[in-house]
């Protein structure tokens, strides 16, 4: 929410805080031998062996063919009996996980402890001998594993996996979680992890084992059926593998096994960078045995200043992308979308200002702030008038600087405002379930970032919202983020537009494929009435056209290889990070106008694939909420 002073005599000229991408380049950036056996000459057979032989092979068949039909009769009178088990453990199922959503855990216990008797007769209907035979017969004996194989699984989820979600029930219960008086109750989160963990090794073995059943050899109902519970044990793994992973990070990160510091950044999407926004107003917290205290608070550009070196080696890669900016200034070490590399440079420069080395570094921004202000109701802030949800992004983001226009003036005001919001979610204030919702819409829309300095824990929250990181192999589902940093020195992009629409076109060789991406930005702002610190540097050569640098990263091994605006190629910079292509144009705004870019985007080599190909787009948050759209496209005949 801070701002840079562009003003003051800090400044080290025009180009001070305004990212200037690389230069613009055409093209594509550089991306048995078999043993002789001696035969043996046997005695020749006795005397009427071949009759006895043909004799004891028809007895063999036919008590085979009794067996079957014994098999299959009995298959037949325990697979309807089976079959009303499973159905009322369906019924129980749906009921267990509505009461395990509305966190009633009683009545989830009492629901679980019918599912666990009606699991238990269908593995025991499904276990016999007859099963077992019925198993080899031809046409139905694919059928007969199946059913098999998903009774004894499902009596193993109830008996040893679902338990473990009545753990999540209570151990991440939002009411025992929520903070009273900033304090935090941990004790039920520690009592119940380690039963989360031993659940959650059950719900992936069921996982593998429906896996190895071939649902295109089952008759329809059946086969339908299998694929449900997949999709049942896909959401229950992931549920539970959050909780998992809550379980064992939440209690050391708040404080159970030593006193943690943390470095809380507000970003200002109203100058965007490619995580959100400008990093401004930061508050420093203390946790220590889960109570949460706030020990200081600052400014990005008034505390920390400026640094005379990068206060971390950057490497060519980002150097060649950013210069030096994001480990110099304070306000760019988000210019990358890499929310780890972003946090530790902020770690650093507020370690060689303040001699203090925070455990890790969280981001947020107003948007966020206004999801959390529906639950706690209006927060009253040092000056003006009460935060509400309806206000806070409008005040934050623009009046605020009609209404205090020096920059330290502005400066306390974001601060205050930051630490009094922060402040009530300390006191508890607010309904908890809704807390949690508002808090999971956040992290949903990359608005709330978590990362830390324990290298175990950050391991943790790898490939999770908070984590901030795209990632380091797509596997079969190539990512493209379209990524925005200001270049007007403004805070113009309060008024920003955007929409993108991602798709699959044609199959390249070894392996690869185009997307094509569409994309539009837009500016909604006034043609005058602005104050001059919104209009701020005006580096776009125009006080109310916004400038802004559209960073296009390529699926890991690709790489972005036309960018076309009204039917003309227009000329982008190259890069790379991380394993990705990066095309990079510049966006000159006038206030009401839009423009529209096709770019196409080659991917590395894609693993084989049996579906369609779905890809991912990821995004910088803003102001607006962008409009996109992704299409998948047939696999490539092989």
């Amino acid at each position: 929410m801070q701002n840079a002073d562009h003003s003051g005599s800090e400044s080290a000229g025009p180009d001070r805080y305004a990212f200037t991408p690389p230069e613009p380049a055409v093209g594509v950036p550089p991306q048995i031998k078999f043993k002789k056996v001696r035969r043996v000459r046997t005695a020749a057979p006795l005397h009427g062996a071949p009759k006895r032989r043909k004799r004891w092979v028809w007895g063999i068949a036919a008590g085979l063919a009794l067996v079957l039909a014994v098999g299959a009769g009995l298959v037949g009178l325990q697979g309807v009996r089976a079959k009303g088990h499973l159905q009322t453990a369906a019924g129980l199922f749906v009921q267990l996980q509505q009461q395990i959503r509305n966190a009633d855990v009683a009545a989830a216990k009492g629901t679980l402890a019918a599912l666990q008797i009606e699991t238990k007769a269908a593995r025991e209907e499904t276990g016999g001998i007859g099963w077992t035979v019925a198993g080899w017969l031809p046409f139905l004996g694919d059928d007969v594993r199946a059913v098999r194989t998903v009774s004894a699984v499902l009596d193993d989820l109830a008996a040893r996996g679902l338990p473990s979600l009545l753990d999540v029930a209570s151990g991440l219960d939002p009411a025992a979680l929520s903070p009273r008086d900033g304090r935090i109750d941990l004790s039920s989160l520690t009592t119940a992890g380690p039963r989360i963990t031993a659940g959650l090794e059950v719900i992936r073995r069921a996982q593998a084992d429906v896996a190895e059943i071939r649902t295109d050899d089952l008759v329809g109902q059946l086969g339908d059926a299998v694929r449900q519970l997949t999709d049942g044990l896909d959401k229950a793994e992931g549920l539970t593998a959050t909780a998992d992973r809550a379980a064992r990070l939440l209690p050391p990160m708040l404080g159970t096994d030593g006193p943690r510091t943390y470095m809380l950044l507000f970003q200002n999407p109203a100058e965007v960078r490619a995580t959100g926004g400008m990093p401004g107003a930061y508050i420093v917290l203390r946790a220590d045995g889960g109570a949460i205290s706030i020990t200081g608070q600052g400014t990005a550009t008034g505390s920390l200043k400026v640094f005379d070196a990068p206060v971390l080696p950057l490497g060519d890669e980002m150097v060649g992308l950013y210069t030096d900016r994001p480990g110099v200034f304070p306000a760019d070490v988000n210019l990358t979308p890499d929310f780890p590399t972003a946090a530790a440079l902020a770690r650093a420069m507020y370690q060689k200002r303040s001699g203090v080395a925070v455990d890790g570094v969280l981001a947020t921004d107003p948007v966020a702030l206004s999801y959390l202000l529906r639950v706690t109701g209006a927060v009253k802030v040092p000056k003006g008038a009460p935060l509400t949800s309806e206000n806070a992004v409008r005040v934050l983001l623009s009046e605020a600087y009609a209404k205090y226009p020096d920059p330290a003036e502005q400066d306390a005001y974001f601060a205050g405002a930051a630490r009094a919001i922060f402040e009530a979610l300390l006191k508890g204030q607010g309904e908890p379930q809704g807390m949690i919702t508002e808090l999971a819409r956040a992290a949903g829309e990359r608005r709330l970032l978590l990362w830390s300095n324990h290298q175990q824990e950050q391991a943790s929250l790898a490939g999770t919202v908070l984590a901030g990181r795209l990632p380091a192999d797509d596997g079969a589902a190539p990512t493209v983020g379209v990524f925005l940093n200001d270049g007007s020195g403004a805070k113009l992009s309060y008024y920003l537009t955007q929409a993108a629409e991602l798709g699959v076109g044609a199959c390249t060789g070894e392996g690869g494929r185009e997307l094509h991406l569409k994309l539009t930005v837009g500016s909604t702002a006034p043609g005058g009435g602005l104050p001059a610190y919104v209009t701020g540097m005006a580096l776009s050569g125009a006080p109310y056209t916004s400038r802004t640098n559209v960073m296009i990263f390529s699926p890991t091994g690709g790489g972005v290889v036309g960018v076309v605006h009204n039917g003309k190629e227009v000329e982008f910079g190259t890069g790379l990070e991380r394993g990705r292509g990066v095309g990079i144009v510049t966006v000159d705004l006038p206030p009401g106008t839009s423009k529209t870019y096709d770019v196409t985007i080659q991917t590395g080599t894609l693993p084989a694939a049996e579906a369609a190909l779905t890809p991912r787009l990821w995004t910088t948050p803003g102001v607006r909420p962008w409009r996109t759209a992704v299409k998948s496209g047939d696999r490539c005949a092989t």
